[in-house]
């Protein structure tokens, strides 16, 4: 005669209550769903907020990649496809786009003072006694500035 191991047996029912004050909820596959749906809006909304500081200085290109886009897919297989292509390429090109920090729209802001052409000639008389790879982005940002400033006059009708 052999000893037989004792077994414990467990029943597992999906119907019994928990034997606490309150019942627990089973855990269904819904429910599963739905949590996944949630952390996955989470984690695309915590993406979303970090490519918009980055995308910000770039709006233009995303916006017009996102219509094209969006236009496109709408019209898939029609007339409207071909901007599809057109889309996608700004959208993907927009990242490479070097974009503005704060620092240079700051200095943008302040060399936006020297508004008469005598502030400007003063201060491009300051310029010229440094080297000109210290102060090549003061001077394209200033020729930027005087670029936009004649961009709205009519040359017919002379100075203003």
């Amino acid at each position: 005669m052999t000893l037989r191991p004792r077994r414990n047996l467990v029943l597992w029912s999906h119907t019994a209550s928990s034997p606490g004050r309150y019942p627990a909820a089973p855990v269904t596959r819904g429910r599963r769903v739905r949590r996944w749906i949630r952390r996955g809006a989470l984690l695309v909304l915590i993406g979303l907020m970090a490519l918009g500081r980055g995308v910000w200085a770039r709006w233009r290109l995303v916006a017009a990649g996102v219509a094209l886009t969006v236009f496109g897919g709408i019209l898939h297989g029609g007339p409207g496809s071909i901007f599809l292509l057109p889309g996608l390429m700004l959208l993907f090109s927009a990242p490479l786009v070097p974009g503005r920090s704060r620092a240079r729209a700051e200095l943008e802001r302040e060399l936006a003072a020297y508004s008469t052409p005598a502030d400007r000639r003063d201060f491009e008389a300051t310029l010229d006694q440094y080297p000109d790879d210290m102060t090549r982005e003061l001077r394209e940002i200033l020729a930027k500035q005087a670029m936009a400033a004649h961009r709205g006059r009519i040359p017919a009708f002379g100075r203003r």
